[in-house]
Order: C-alpha cells, then structure tokens, then sequence
C-alpha cells in the first residue's frame, strides 16, 4: 500500500470517532501549548530583564549593603539590623582606581510632597551629583543639582515626571518651592518620563542631594548603596574585586564570609540572572511535558480501545492481503496524525497566549518583548509526534499481530 492509502484510512477513522479524536488531540494541546508558554514567556522574561538592566547603562558596577551571612542572610535589613558602614569615604576610595571614571552614592526614603494644598506621597531618591551623568535619566527642562549644591546640604529638588503632573499640572514648577517633612525645597528640575524600570515607576519619585536627604531627612551618615561607572566593561571583574578589597579594608573585614556588602557588575548580574532563569524554566519545561505524557498515555489507551473495536476490520483486511506492516503503518499514521495535529494547535494556542501575555503586560506599563522560539516550536511539534510514535506503537504491533481468522470471529 501506498502512504497516501494509508494515510486516508487513518483519516477516515479518525473521524468516524470525532468526539474520541478530539479529545486524544486536546490532551496534546494543552501539553504542547504549556511547553510553547513556557519557552517563549522565558525567552521574554530575560529579554525584558536584560533590557531593564541596560536602562541603567552597560558599563557600571553596583554595590550595595547586605546583612552579614553569619547575621541570617544577605539582605540590607534582617529582623531590625541596619548596615551603616557604607559611606561618603568608599565612594571617594572607588574614584581612585584606574577604570573607574565616575560613582555616585545614593539613598532611599519615603515622605510626604505638597504644594499649594497638592498632597502626595513620593520616594525620596537622594543621589550625588554624577547621578545624572551615569544613569538613563534624562532632564527634560529645567537642570540637575550641583556638586556644590550636595556638599552644601542645599534644599533643592529634581521631579519625575508623574509628581510634577500630579502636583503642579500644566503649570511651570521651576523656581517653585514644594514642602517635604516641613521643610521647603527650591525645584530646579523636571526629568523625562521614563517609565516603569523593574516593576519600579521612575516617574513617581522625586531627586534631592545625597547629603540633604541624608542630614535633613533621615538623620543618617551612611549609604545604602554606590553605582560606579567603568571607562572599560572588559576590566569589570578585576575592578569589582579591587572593589571588594577596598571595602574590606575600610569596613576591618578579614573573612570574606563576613562581607557586609555586595559588588555586582552589570555583565556578571545578567549572567546569574540568566543562569536562574535558564534553570527555572527547564524545570517548568519538564514539569509541563508531564501532560504530554499523559496525553500519551491516553493515546495509548484509546489506540488499545480503537484496535479492539476494529478487530473485525483488520481480520477482514489482511484476509484480502492486507500485511502486517499495512496494518502497523495505519495504526502508527493514526497515532502521529493525532498528536501532530495537537501538536500543531497546541502551538498556535501557545503562540496566542503568549501574545496575550505580551499585551497584558504592555498594558499595566510594563515594557514587555513578545518574543518566540522558533527552535522551541519546532521541537515542540517534533515531541508531540515523538510521543504519538512512542505511545502508539505497542498497540499498532497488538493490531498487526492479529490472526485473521481469529479477528473475523470476533465480529
């Protein structure tokens, strides 16, 4: 027999028993279309975490405080402990390495903004001058505050975008004075609109030198973290560890265990990022290929169901020569045209809710890649077949075993 026979056997049986046939496809849709999700949804969430990354820049190194492993953990704040010992002087220290050109230090606290009866509540980023020279932020009119401006615990305030809207509307804040904690700020700046960086709304936070926010705000002296900018990204690594080496010196640490802080470079921060993710989804992967196992089994079973019910077919088929292997090869067809096509729907289905995923996220302000494995589709649709092959075959042999004589008797 000629595959085209075969094959339009297989089709004809499949649709004499369309409810079964849709329901063996369906297990194969949800199995395939979870595994196309996952993939694609992975495939997005790096791109997206990476691009959040690069709104930073692509050339610096973050330090920040942690708790000491031996304190209980590697966080800035464990059961009330606060880390203090970053400070002005280990910025000034980084400075004087040979790759580093430029770092500013930086604070965070929440507080109360008004002006003219307009109330809101904002973070409080309080950064150094060269803030703006490092990071993606952007003036959109007005100017950012001096050096001279942060050493002399001046009062002046740089708004993001969405305070100035909700305090000031379509009026010009420049010159204006707003209050926080009692306490007058000159405005000076506005930045651009920015959007959300990390789940975080750059737009709905408000600049002030680091020293101001530190002297009249918090009433502190330390730092929580440090961003460094690096004149060449092929010497981070050997600069974060002259980095370290200068914060265990400053800080009288000996045991590196003991560190109470944590340097990261941006190549070596999207590298563990995209080890974690890597990981995550492989094991989601496995876990939804566990329905398509499933599925298999199921193929399995009705392919037992559809052989019993056919016996007298195939009794009847191969007593007018049809041979074992036309009976092997229709089975099989069968199996894999099943799972094909789920395999086919179950893309289509997954391409679409990664899509919709694409469009939810977008709409909530995320700024969400839609992106696609074509290899991860491919092998996708490959498995489905692979397990109409797998779980097909042990019944389609049942069937091409069958004695003739025996099979007409059954009828």
């Amino acid at each position: 027999m000629k595959f085209k026979d075969i094959f339009s056997i297989s089709t004809r049986a499949l649709k004499r028993n369309r409810a079964r046939t849709l329901l063996t496809i369906l297990g194969v849709v949800i199995g395939i279309s979870s595994v196309t999700v996952i993939i694609s949804t992975g495939k997005s969430l790096e791109k997206f975490i990476n691009n959040q990354i690069s709104s930073f820049g692509s050339n610096f190194i973050q330090t920040e405080v942690r708790v000491p492993q031996g304190s209980g953990g590697a966080t800035t704040q464990v059961q009330g402990v606060v880390i203090t010992t970053l400070k002005e002087e280990d910025r000034q220290d980084f400075l004087d390495l040979p790759y580093i050109d430029k770092a500013y230090a930086a604070v965070i606290t929440q507080d109360i903004i008004s002006w003219k009866g307009e109330v809101n509540k904002v973070l409080v980023y309080g950064v150094s001058s060269e803030y703006i020279d490092i990071d993606a932020t952007e003036i959109d009119y007005g100017r950012f505050f001096t050096e001279e401006e942060d050493k002399n615990l001046s009062r002046v305030i740089v708004l993001g975008k969405k305070v100035k809207e909700d305090l000031f509307g379509a009026s010009d804040p420049i010159d204006q004075n707003v209050k926080i904690n009692g306490q007058s700020y000159k405005v000076v700046g506005v930045a651009k609109e920015r959007g959300t960086v990390f789940f975080f709304d750059m737009d709905d936070l408000v600049y002030i030198p680091v020293k101001t926010t530190q002297k009249l705000l918090m009433g502190i002296n330390y730092l929580s973290a440090i961003t460094s900018q690096l004149s060449d990204p092929s010497k981070e690594e050997e600069t974060a560890e002259a980095m370290r080496e200068i914060l265990r010196e400053n800080h009288d640490i000996d045991d590196p265990d003991r560190d109470d802080f944590e340097v990261m470079g941006i190549q070596e921060t999207q590298d563990v990022l995209g080890t974690v993710l890597g990981a995550i989804t492989i094991l989601l992967v496995v876990l939804a290929s566990i329905s398509l196992v499933v599925g298999g089994v199921g193929i399995m079973n009705i392919m037992y169901a559809s052989v019993a019910e056919r016996t007298f077919e195939i009794g009847l088929r191969k007593s007018v020569g049809a041979s074992n292997s036309n009976v092997l090869k229709q089975f099989l067809t069968e199996a894999i045209l099943v799972t094909f096509l789920g395999g086919i729907f179950g893309v289509i289905l997954g391409v679409g809710t990664t899509y919709l995923i694409f469009i939810v996220a977008n709409y909530y302000g995320m700024d969400w890649p839609f992106s696609l494995s074509f290899i991860g589709i491919v092998l996708a649709i490959v498995f489905s077949v692979a397990v109409g092959l797998i779980f097909g075959i042990y019944p389609a042999k049942k069937a091409a075993k069958l004695n003739p004589i025996m099979a007409l008797r059954k009828e």
